[in-house]
């Protein structure tokens, strides 16, 4: 698989990234044997870029892998909600001890909505900077949903990498659409900032056009590598196929077929409202006092992680 690097960085990655989060406990719920097999698997067939988060709790499956993978040659990007310097801290600390690692290649702020969050968080940022001269990161960025967020890293010089959300028809940007969002991920590009793009079938709802989905993205000049999730090997088998080929053959098709995925909100549901005030999406909300997703959501589980009963889960 081609690699490129990330705009002006030194990191040089496959144009496709492991999306974690869905082989998770709060997705597919994969053991971490499997999970970590996994990961292999894609990095045996040229993917050497993944993306994780603090909140999605994967780190294990990801040291798991590294066991059969060479370290200097697989880049990890993971994100934080840290906005002092002891939180930012803390979450790189976390990140080396439990990935058993020297080092994080992309350290990401989580969600980043404008520039009055990323000046707010800007302490994280500026302890990052530290920890780059120290050898732990080698790079710094931010994920966002927002065009607003997207404006921020262009215009924050210290802000190197940045990773939005997009897809064809603009399922997940929460100000704006897709055609805005492009304009200023263009000028980014443009200024040397490296950009993977999450979210290519709008958190699944693109499934039934597969195809054309990812192609949309991947044709996408100004985007060096685009994240998307992976539960099985024959996820991994399509998504290469999507890249290199534009299509998915018709027997990974079938076996995929059946495939959908969905939130579900299990019936011992207390109604706290916990998920509704998690969800910037506004993508589930309380329906005779249950929670009950709408067209709105994105399929992303963070809702879960919220949830004091464990009800929630994407299947």
């Amino acid at each position: 698989m081609d690699r490129i690097k990330l705009g002006n960085t030194s990191i040089e990655v496959s144009k496709l990234c492991f999306g974690s989060l869905t082989m998770t406990p709060f997705q597919a719920g994969l053991t971490v044997k499997e999970g970590g097999r996994l990961i292999e698997y894609a990095y045996d067939k040229g993917i050497n870029f993944i993306d994780t988060a603090e909140i999605y709790e994967n780190y294990n499956y990801i040291r798991e892998a590294l066991r059969g993978i060479k370290r200097e040659d697989y880049h990890i990007a993971t994100k934080t909600y840290a906005y002092t310097e002891e939180m930012a801290r803390n979450s790189l600390e976390l990140a080396l001890k439990e990935l058993d690692t020297d080092y994080i290649d992309i350290f990401l702020l989580h969600e980043q909505e404008s520039i009055h969050t990323v000046r707010g968080h800007f302490e994280a940022i500026e302890y990052f900077l530290k920890a780059k001269q120290e050898g732990k990161v080698r790079a710094i960025g931010i994920s966002t949903h927002r065009i607003a967020g997207a404006l921020a890293a262009k215009e924050v010089k210290e802000i190197e990498i940045i990773h939005p959300i997009i897809n064809k028809h603009g399922i997940g940007i929460q100000d704006g659409n897709i055609e805005d969002m492009l304009k200023i991920i263009e000028e980014i590009y443009r200024m040397g900032k490296g950009i993977y793009a999450m979210k290519p079938l709008g958190g699944g709802h693109l499934i039934k056009e597969v195809e054309s989905a990812f192609n949309f993205v991947r044709d996408i000049p100004f985007i060096h590598s685009i994240a998307i999730g992976m539960q099985s090997k024959e996820e991994v088998d399509a998504n290469i196929n999507l890249l290199n080929n534009g299509f998915i053959p018709d027997d990974l098709k079938d076996k995929l077929r059946t495939k959908k995925r969905k939130l579900i909100v299990a019936d011992y549901c207390i109604g706290c409202g916990s998920c509704v005030r998690r969800c910037k999406q506004n993508g589930i909300e309380l329906v005779n006092g249950v929670a009950t997703p709408n067209e709105r959501c994105i399929l992303c589980g963070y809702c879960a992680k919220v949830c004091p009963e464990f009800c929630i889960k994407v299947i």
